[in-house]
């Protein structure tokens, strides 16, 4: 710490389809839902984060609220702009005399492409950044996980985000082979939506398909310790009036099970692009899996029974990524695998 340290602010962010982590010193300082109310008539931000996921669904015509990243990319350029520059001011606890000069890693998905990579960079110098590296998703999670990356010995990652699922191979400091798909989180809350529609008649928002996915959601039918049922308002299609239904997580578990193939197929593929001598390592070391996805009930079991392989979910699998983007942060210029 220089004797100007107080001029510049260094911060690590997780800016995911779903949730926007920002630490600051080794804490978390924000963690919030990636979500933007903005008033229709001037343009103006109302709310962002908690406060707008509050309002998502429920909005009159002159707010709307936006999710400015979409499959882990941004798709609105000035949401997402306006975000990031919400959220730097809520790890503010006093306002400073002179604004710090922002240092920044931000994570990405793998798969992204150059023209995605530059949305990201600019809309986090537009939000203040004076510095800006950034690093893959599956890297940072290994690093949160514990995984000690720069190591000749071949690890593989699963991260399960809202908007990708990303697997990656990593060793020696950086990824071997990986695969990237756009099916994850928010995947599974429009199949729950799509589900509750043909097989219910029922007309239920994002934020309840959301509900039911965290209280009952599974990837598979037979649960050692399964949920207790709940019970779902929604509209009914037919009367249009609101209804109650109850729901079990075996109906869960098959309205789930297309989009869990995809993943447990992306895992096969990531698998067979492995070069041989990672391959005997993964063999010792088995599967780790990360992100918010993985909370999913019975579903390493399921990626366990597919592959023939031990797999461990990280101990907090939400910050996993913002935890490895945080240590990477520190290793600000050592670590190979930052883009500059």
């Amino acid at each position: 710490m220089g004797l100007f340290s107080f001029l510049t602010k260094e911060i690590a962010i997780d800016l995911g389809t779903a949730n926007t982590i920002i630490i600051h010193n080794d804490k978390v300082v924000v963690e919030e839902p990636s979500i933007v109310a903005i008033e229709r008539a001037g343009n103006k931000v109302i709310a962002v984060g908690r406060k707008a996921m509050m309002m998502h669904g429920k909005t009159h015509e002159n707010i709307k609220t936006l999710r400015p990243l979409r499959d882990g990319v941004i798709a609105d350029f000035q949401a997402a702009e306006a975000m990031i520059r919400e959220m730097i001011k809520m790890t503010e606890t006093k306002k400073p005399f002179f604004p710090p000069s922002l240092k920044m890693v931000i994570c990405i998905p793998s798969g992204i492409t150059e023209v995605e990579e530059r949305a990201v960079r600019d809309s986090c110098e537009q939000a203040g950044a004076k510095e800006v590296r950034l690093i893959h998703e599956p890297m940072a999670a290994a690093i949160g996980i514990g995984i000690d990356v720069l190591e000749p010995t071949g690890n593989i990652v699963v991260d399960i985000g809202g908007g990708t699922s990303e697997i990656a191979v990593i060793a020696l400091g950086g990824i071997v082979c990986n695969k990237s798909i756009r099916i994850a989180g928010d995947d599974f809350n429009y199949d729950i939506e799509e589900y509750m529609r043909k097989q219910h008649n029922i007309l239920v928002g994002e934020r309840t398909a959301e509900r039911i996915k965290i209280e009952v959601g599974a990837a598979t039918t037979e649960l050692e310790n399964p949920p207790a049922d709940i019970a779902v308002h929604g509209r009914d299609m037919m009367t249009g009036i609101p209804k109650e239904i109850i729901v079990s997580y075996t109906e869960i578990a098959q309205c789930l099970d297309k989009s869990i193939t995809k993943i447990e197929a992306a895992v096969l593929t990531a698998l067979e692009m492995t070069p041989p001598e990672l391959a005997a390592d993964i063999y010792r070391t088995g599967i780790y899996m990360a992100g918010g996805g993985s909370l999913l009930r019975g579903l390493d079991k399921r990626i366990s029974h597919k592959t023939k392989l031990p797999v461990h979910v990280a101990e907090d699998p939400l910050r996993a990524v913002a935890r490895g983007t945080g240590i990477a942060l520190k290793n600000f210029d050592k670590f190979p695998f930052l883009i500059k």
